[in-house]
This record gives structure tokens, C-alpha cells and sequence, in this order.
């Protein structure tokens, strides 16, 4: 994702906080990770989920980005359960 600045909501802080996951690695996830769900109906802003690898641990953020600036906001962050996620983390389980 192409974004000229990263802001973080007061959840993703929270949540980065109780998963020891830093803002540098959120960074580098935003930056080079794989789009896997798209969700165009989120307000203010359609977001987006991406999958990265950090330390060889999948790490899934939801991302919203300002269509005018570029500005992108971190929802939250979560290391996705594989109980909950195919093993590609790219998909929800059917259950």
C-alpha cells in the first residue's frame, strides 16, 4: 500500500501494545505486505486487510486510506489464529 503517512487509532495501539507488535513492523507490513480482503463499504474510508510475515509470524493489519492525501490510518492489528484462518492466512475458515 502507497502511503505518505501512518497514523494509528487508539485500538490499534492497544492491540499492538498486548501482541508486542511495534510500529516499525506495522510500517514494514503496510508497506510490503499482500492485500487479502478489501472491504469497500467502511466508513469514513473503504479499508483494506493486508498479511505480511514479521519474524517469519503472520501479522494481519486493517488499513483505511484517504483517497485525497494518501493517508493511511492502522484500524488494528492481530496475529491471525490458524483455528480461525486457512493455513495461508489469506481466507477465513468455513465453519
Amino acid at each position: 500500500m502507497d502511503c505518505d503517512n501512518i497514523d494509528f487509532s487508539r485500538h490499534a495501539i492497544q492491540r499492538m501494545f498486548e501482541r508486542a507488535v511495534s510500529p516499525t513492523e506495522v510500517r514494514a507490513a503496510v508497506a510490503t505486505g499482500e492485500v487479502v480482503a478489501v472491504y469497500p463499504d467502511d466508513k469514513p474510508h473503504p479499508s483494506v486487510l493486508i498479511l505480511a510475515f514479521v519474524h517469519d509470524k503472520p501479522l494481519h493489519v486493517v488499513v483505511s486510506q484517504e483517497a485525497r492525501t494518501s493517508q493511511c490510518h492502522v484500524i488494528t492489528v492481530y496475529v491471525p489464529d490458524p483455528s480461525v484462518w486457512s493455513s495461508d492466512f489469506k481466507a477465513r475458515r468455513r465453519t
